[in-house]
């Protein structure tokens, strides 16, 4: 049922009663589990300032994945542009890329990883937010600075993160790969695809458009189950939708019982149908769904549950039922 790549989005979410560093730990166990399941690449994302996500570095993470592992192909899903200066970036997974040879990506994108101002000043050494031009500037400083300062062998492999039409369209401007935050933002798919393929131009990076979609996939044995991980990141998206940003990572027995409002409850039902969760059977139906309707050329899936071996069943329940559905 599913024919394109399938590859996972390290979040590394802190779980309520441990420590950050046990978080940390738990994504080397992570890497080395998906690169023997047969996941195509995995990516790390950049966040600041929150008690539900470990504050680690995409760079140093990709660096130690792949000291850990042998072949799976490692990178950021994204390094936040507006926080670092390009050619600090350009350094950074040049080395990486060179000394991994054939696995390192670069994700680059633009939020701002933290719902704190005064992290965000911090980070930026006091500047204001970044405007559109001065991330443009950026990205490409980034690609220019990859080729002319660097200029290792090989190159990370880059690719602009985006969630709306204008990053959409930079990404279809600079020729870059595009991965797509269905897992942030669903509704705004299907109008950055159209936005992405109808201004993409060939470039040494990338000669045709290409896409990855990332997407929630949370799977059990059964519709039950599923629903109980889940949990506790509902907990965390319903304490977002109320603009509450210091909500910590539940245990799936205190998500349960936690008091969601009927709106938060319909908000959250409205969001979960565009993602992927349930049985193996229901996941793999889901995720070969929208990689029709989108056209992706690779799957990407974040699965934000408590316990990193519940995590990792969830992995292999999709990646071996999609392995049983697509044998000729």
């Amino acid at each position: 049922m599913i024919d394109v790549p399938l590859s996972a989005l390290e979040v590394a979410m802190v779980q309520t009663g441990t420590r950050p560093v046990e978080t940390l730990r738990d994504t080397t166990a992570f890497a080395q589990g998906l690169e023997q399941l047969g996941y195509h690449r995995i990516w790390y994302a950049e966040h600041h300032h929150s008690p539900a996500i470990g504050a680690f570095p995409p760079v140093v993470l990709t660096a130690h994945a792949a000291a850990s592992t042998s072949a799976i192909r490692l990178g950021s899903g994204g390094v936040l542009a507006p926080h670092h200066a390009p050619l600090t970036l350009a350094e950074q997974f040049g080395t990486l890329a060179a000394l991994h040879h054939g696995r390192i990506d670069l994700g680059i994108g633009r939020g701002p990883g933290t719902f704190d101002a005064a992290t965000a000043r911090a980070l930026r050494r006091g500047a204001g937010p970044t405007t559109d031009a001065e991330y443009h500037d950026d990205v490409a400083a980034i690609l220019s600075f990859l080729v002319d300062e660097v200029a290792l062998d090989p190159l990370p492999e880059p690719w602009l993160l985006a969630s709306s039409t204008a990053g959409a369209a930079l990404a279809g401007r600079l020729g870059l790969p595009i991965a797509l935050a269905h897992h942030i933002r669903p509704d705004n798919t299907r109008a950055a695809l159209d936005r992405y393929r109808a201004t993409f131009t060939p470039s040494p990076w990338c000669e045709q458009p290409w896409v990855l979609v990332c997407v929630e996939a949370v799977c059990a044995e059964t519709e039950e189950e599923a629903a109980w991980r889940v949990g506790p990141m509902d907990v965390v998206k319903s304490g977002l939708l109320e603009g509450l940003s210091e909500i910590p990572f539940p245990t799936p027995a205190d998500a349960a019982v936690h008091p969601f409002t009927e709106a938060e409850r319909q908000s959250l039902a409205g969001f979960r149908a565009q993602q992927a969760v349930g049985t193996p059977e229901s996941v793999v139906r889901r995720l070969a769904q929208l990689a029709d309707e989108t056209g992706a050329d690779e799957l990407m899936l974040t699965t934000p549950v408590y316990d990193l071996r519940d995590r990792l069943r969830s992995y292999e329940l999709i990646r071996k039922y999609a392995e049983a559905t697509t044998a000729p």
